[in-house]
């Protein structure tokens, strides 16, 4: 079996990807893969996957009549004859898109081809590029049981497959997780990120809230933010007297998360399945700007009671020391969200599309 993954430029897109493909490996130890990413992608770590890379050309597409729009628009109409030809040369049995505008040339080239696709949704709400493509796809593998009401006119095609981790990713013990950052361990320990780009707003609240704490010796943070702020959020840890592991990226995620007794964050759809995956109770900013998108994600956890939504407009100092120094008194209430996890659904979701491929290539669904 060959297969052909395809993917936007965002960690979002990527990872899912990248767990898939290393279970596939796993369990087809003889299925030959390609991964095609956008050119503007995120670069960090893809080749421990162990399956050839390819780059498209791409560009951020808007529809405005300008120069800039018109070069963009060029260079996605370069990226789609790209992959057209990476197609044609590979011979893929499967392709799998995990959505954004930049797979929907490779997937509409394989439908076209009458190569067998898949299509895989890690938000609640499915994107645009994803609900254009489920109409063409033979299988559209969805993350979370909600989307369905989404994607009602799809019915027949909709497998809940749950979004794919890295294989990295495994609990451990807080201890031992706090030791490799080299924190305390009994001191109450937060974990602040705004996702693949980082949040100035978040890390602003955050900082400025932790100065308003009173019993904030008691705490400790793990901060991963933009490579710009690093050096400014150690200082004002410093200036605070408050022990902080600052990173501006770190491939060890597995270790942050089973350190941290709270996370503030996004609510990209990776993050939640993270979060879920480690139940770890959470206050959640939805990125304003994909709102939709990761207010339905969010809701995931609010509506069972392990996570707290905070608009991004709501979001200031006061209200985040408020619930802070309230966990900090009152562990019994993070305890509880903790337990909450027990009834949100888990999934081996990088088993379960590797399975759904295998079946589609061999003609079982």
């Amino acid at each position: 079996m060959k297969v052909l993954a395809v993917t936007g430029a965002s960690g979002g897109h990527i990872y899912p990807a990248l767990g898939f493909l290393e279970r596939l490996k796993k369990e087809i130890p003889t299925a030959e893969a390609l991964l095609v990413l956008p050119s503007r992608s995120i670069k960090a770590g893809f080749s421990s996957v162990g399956y050839g890379i390819k780059y498209v050309t791409s560009a951020k597409l808007s529809f405005s009549l300008s120069p800039k729009s018109v070069i963009a628009f060029l260079s996605f109409i370069r990226g789609a004859w790209e992959g057209l030809l990476i197609i044609l040369k590979f011979k893929p049995d499967v392709v799998v898109g995990f959505g954004s505008i930049d797979s929907v040339p490779l997937v509409m080239a394989a439908w076209f081809l009458r190569i067998k696709t898949i299509v895989h949704e890690q938000n609640v709400l499915p994107g645009k590029a994803n609900r254009f493509l489920a109409r063409f796809a033979d299988k559209v593998a969805v993350s979370f049981p909600q989307s369905d009401r989404y994607l009602g006119s799809f019915k027949g095609k909709i497998t809940l497959t749950g979004n794919p981790l890295r294989q990295a990713l495994r609990r451990m013990g807080r201890e031992e997780a706090l030791g490799l950052l080299g924190l305390d361990k009994d001191k109450f320990t937060i974990l602040v990120m705004g996702g693949s780009q980082g949040s100035r707003r978040i890390n602003a609240a955050f900082l400025e809230a932790i100065g308003l704490i009173k019993t904030r010796s008691s705490l400790q943070a793990v901060h991963i933010l933009g490579k710009e702020e690093c050096a400014l959020a150690r200082e004002s840890y410093n200036k605070l007297g408050v022990k902080a592991g600052v990173f501006n990226f770190t491939d060890s995620m597995e270790i942050v998360y089973n350190a941290a007794d709270l996370a503030i964050t996004r609510a990209g759809a990776t993050t939640i399945s993270e979060l879920i995956y480690f139940r770890l109770p959470a206050i959640l900013v939805p990125y304003p700007f994909a709102y939709s998108h990761q207010f339905e994600n969010a809701k995931v956890l609010e509506e069972k009671s392990a996570g707290i939504i905070i608009r991004d407009e709501e979001l200031t100092a006061g209200l985040l020391e408020g619930l802070i120094d309230g966990f900090i008194r009152g562990p019994e209430r993070l305890a509880l969200m903790r337990k909450r996890y027990e009834d949100i659904p888990g999934f081996d979701a990088s088993g379960n599309l590797v399975k759904a491929l295998d079946f589609l290539n061999r003609g079982v669904i």
